[in-house]
């Protein structure tokens, strides 16, 4: 009979997944977390007989400092999920926001375009406005989509962009949406892959620049809307929108997490992992990791506002673009 894996003991598992962190996370050396004293803090707790329950609780205090929404921790036998720093996000996705009202009350019927199940895009009701939510930054044809939803708003006199509890995707889709309202190349930031022992070991920069996309842009007055649960791929693509002089940004601060995901790691426990390993930066050198994008005009809603029937950040971008622009 084959005997137990002396390497699948909670001591292990721990030393196995802290040392992995240690040679490739990208963002120690931006949070300027000291990784070796998050090892003696947490270490001593564990013990070869300490439970798995234990180990889950562990692992995750010790994630939950990282504040990193790209580090994961994953038991699908039992279906449990650690996201760290994602508390914050979940209230605004919960409480603070309603699909389902803005479609009953703030909009005509939305369309939904096949291949991008996570778009929808219609127009405000009773106004010049059209309105396009996206969930997700990532589907299958970004560019065939976007030509579709501007063949039918591009018309309208101001478009609403709304990216709350945009969960994110890839910064290439990110990047294919944007160029739809490209004034022009914007240099908005570089990446760089974490490539060495050292936590400040990184690889060349890569320019993060907006360029135009599809056969024409929509140059009229833009408002993109955010809220804390707007993350990842979803806030690529508000740097990118907010590099276009006819774009306003309203709503919450974005949830600051934007080091892109590496592949899944396993543990010999049957447990697994994410990280992030990647850094961008902003053309001046600076970090919005753990800080978000602030918006130039900043509201949120409560979750009173939504249980009343009212989405003030929606109302407050109606409002912008009626007394701004003078639109009807």
């Amino acid at each position: 009979m084959l005997g137990v894996d002396a390497s699948n003991n909670p001591e292990h598992n721990f030393d196995l997944l802290w040392n992995d962190f240690d040679q490739h996370y990208s963002l120690f050396y931006i949070k300027k977390t000291n990784w070796d004293s998050l090892y003696q803090v947490y270490k001593p707790r564990i013990n070869g007989k300490t439970s798995e329950k234990q180990l889950w609780g562990i692992i995750t205090g010790m994630f939950e400092v990282l504040n990193d929404s790209h580090t994961v921790l994953y038991y699908e036998h039992d279906r449990k999920t650690f996201c760290s720093g994602y508390a914050l996000n979940e209230i605004a996705i919960e409480k603070e926001f309603s699909l389902s009202l803005i479609k009953k009350k703030y909009t005509d019927a939305l369309s939904h375009i096949e291949s991008e199940e996570d778009l929808l895009y219609g127009k405000v009701k009773n106004k010049d406005i059209g309105y396009v939510f996206l969930r997700k930054t990532q589907g299958d044809d970004p560019e065939k989509a976007m030509e579709e939803v501007l063949r039918e708003l591009g018309d309208h006199k101001a478009i609403i962009l709304d990216l709350r509890t945009n969960a994110g995707g890839f910064a290439f889709y990110s990047k294919i949406i944007a160029g739809f309202f490209a004034d022009g190349e914007h240099f908005i930031g570089t990446v760089q892959m974490r490539n060495g022992p050292k936590h400040s070991d990184f690889g060349e920069k890569t320019d993060e620049v907006t360029t135009k996309t599809g056969s024409k842009q929509f140059l009229k007055p833009v408002i993109v809307l955010t809220d804390r649960a707007t993350i990842s791929g979803g806030e690529y693509l508000t740097m990118h929108m907010k590099s276009f002089g006819h774009v306003t940004h309203i709503g919450d601060t974005t949830a600051g997490d934007f080091g892109a995901t590496g592949i899944r790691r396993f543990m010999p426990n049957g447990w697994s992992y994410t990280y992030s390993i990647k850094m961008f930066l902003l053309p001046d050198g600076r970090s919005l990791d753990g800080i978000g994008i602030v918006p130039d005009v900043y509201l949120k809603n409560t979750e009173a506002d939504i249980r009343a029937g009212t989405d003030q950040v929606l109302e407050k971008a109606i409002q912008y673009l009626l007394e701004t622009y003078d639109i009807e």
